[in-house]
């Protein structure tokens, strides 16, 4: 038997029940399209970089809010968009995936997997612009990140916390010098994050084969966006890399992220600026070009205390043409970051490798970047170099030297032998100290310059058998005490006379 009652009670208590869901989106269309940019009219509250999308699932970031239409730089083709197509609003401005799931991983700069090892599972999202972190959130930047390089560890130290930009023309070994770091961190807890930007897929496959061979993948995500793909894709780029990088920052651990390269950041935001119909400045960038570059370089930082005392050390590459500093983008980064580290192509091919201007490169930072040890046997090498620039110049006019002068040139010239490194072979810092100090203190003037990188290895494999106690010292107290120094006195003059 159906009983009425009971279903008119039903069906009033769903009347009763019922709430009608409306559900708003806001619809505009495209106006115009083409060059990757499309015009849109009708998204009346969009925000300016919220994500649209696009009918066929790609998306757009807004850039420009204009008085009755909006510009949006699609991250894809356009080949499918036309005029009339219906975008909507997603409410989210450009964000990526974050945390320590990324870490030995290949991803794009939306942060989607493209290594071919299936998803990422991570739930957490942070927008890529951030605001840096103020001056009182901030503490000094003073302990080192060693890069493995002698060269740069004793004469142009770079801390945690610091931006040290690394400038050079074409293949003089930028990015050598940057992945020698990355491979030095290893077991030293710093995270690290590579961005490669406009560069060759091959390339990028190659530095990821390189970093998994030195087991250095493990602590690293790369994020990579080739040279054919959209310059949006380009232009957020280091500042998705920049938000996975302050995700580890605000846990309290140590990140070095590497932009590689600004120069083709610089351009492809310039491409975008001028397809938007923005008016051009100096050598046709925009006038916000500087402002492109601070607002990311300045949210490298060492942390205070209270914030938990993460760090976020910011390697940014710049690409010279011959060797023009003054361009207008390298000056622009020389005045943001603390300090850079010039390459040169005439060194690099007089074979001084790594081939660092220790003239003109300079950091900011200084010895506070240093551990004790470093900054006691640096301070002579400075000296001695500075020297040797200074005579080596005049000696190449004059024929007849005195002896003070030819023992200056000798001394440089070791110390310019000794600070050559292969790629690939970082140095633990204690054995940089135990070469640097043979060399200024005079040991090395009787071996000949030619055999001085096989005076290097084969004394720094003595050290470790022969006296492991010296550089294990030097390891745990930081410090170069006369106790010490004497010791590794007897241990040079010993392998010496054997050599």
């Amino acid at each position: 038997m159906i009983n009425a009652d009971e279903i008119a009670g039903i069906l009033k208590q769903q009347i009763k029940n019922f709430t009608a869901e409306i559900h708003e989106d806001e619809i505009g269309t495209v106006i115009e399209v083409g060059d990757n940019i499309a015009r849109v009219y009708g998204l009346e509250s969009v925000q300016q970089s919220e994500l649209v999308e696009f009918p066929n699932g790609v998306q757009g970031i807004v850039l420009n809010l204009e008085e009755d239409n909006v510009g949006v730089v699609i991250m894809g083709s356009d080949e499918e968009i036309k005029e009339g197509d219906q975008v909507k609003r997603t409410g989210r401005i450009v964000s990526v995936p974050v945390g320590p799931e990324l870490l030995g991983r290949v991803v794009n700069p939306l942060g989607q997997p493209v290594d071919g090892k299936g998803p990422i599972t991570t739930r957490k999202y942070r927008t890529i612009e951030n605001t840096a972190p103020t001056v009182i959130e901030r503490q000094p930047v003073k302990q080192p990140l060693q890069t493995g390089i002698r060269a740069i560890d004793a004469l142009i130290p770079i801390g945690r916390g610091q931006r040290e930009l690394i400038i050079g023309d074409r293949s003089t070994g930028k990015t050598a010098l940057a992945i020698d770091t990355i491979i030095n961190q290893k077991g030293k807890g710093v995270f690290c994050i590579y961005v490669a930007i406009g560069q060759k897929n091959s390339t990028v496959a190659a530095t990821q084969q390189t970093l998994e061979k030195y087991g250095a993948m493990e602590y690293t995500t790369i994020v990579t966006v080739s040279s054919s793909e959209p310059a949006a894709l380009k232009y957020i780029a280091p500042y998705a890399g920049c938000a996975m990088g302050e995700e580890l920052m605000y846990q309290g651990k140590d990140v070095l992220i590497v932009y590689d390269d600004l120069t083709k950041h610089a351009q492809a935001y310039r491409e975008v600026s001028l397809l938007l119909r923005r008016p051009p400045g100096r050598e046709a960038y925009p006038g916000d070009i500087f402002y492109l570059h601070s607002r990311l370089l300045e949210r490298a930082a060492k942390l205070s205390d209270e914030k938990g005392g993460g760090s976020l050390t910011a390697l940014p590459i710049i690409e010279t043409q011959a060797g023009d500093v003054s361009a207008y983008i390298p000056t622009n980064l020389i005045s943001i970051t603390d300090g850079q580290i010039y390459l040169q192509t005439g060194l690099f091919y007089q074979g001084i490798r790594p081939a660092v201007d220790v003239g003109i490169s300079v950091s900011r930072v200084g010895g506070s970047a240093q551990i004790r040890a470093m900054r006691s046997v640096a301070g002579q090498l400075k000296l001695d170099l500075a020297q040797y620039r200074e005579l080596a110049a005049f000696a190449k006019l004059a024929s007849d030297l005195d002896k003070a002068t030819q023992m200056t040139l000798a001394r440089g010239d070791k110390i310019t032998e000794i600070l050559k490194q292969r790629q690939f072979e970082p140095q633990p810092v204690e054995d940089q100290v135990a070469v640097i100090f043979a060399a200024t203190r005079g040991f090395l003037m009787d071996i000949p310059t030619p055999r001085l990188q096989e005076w290097l290895h084969a004394f720094v494999g003595f050290l470790h058998e022969k006296h492991p106690e010296i550089p294990k010292t030097i390891a745990d107290t930081k410090e170069l005490s006369e106790d010490t120094a004497k010791k590794l006195e007897a241990a040079i003059s010993e392998f010496n006379k054997s050599f």
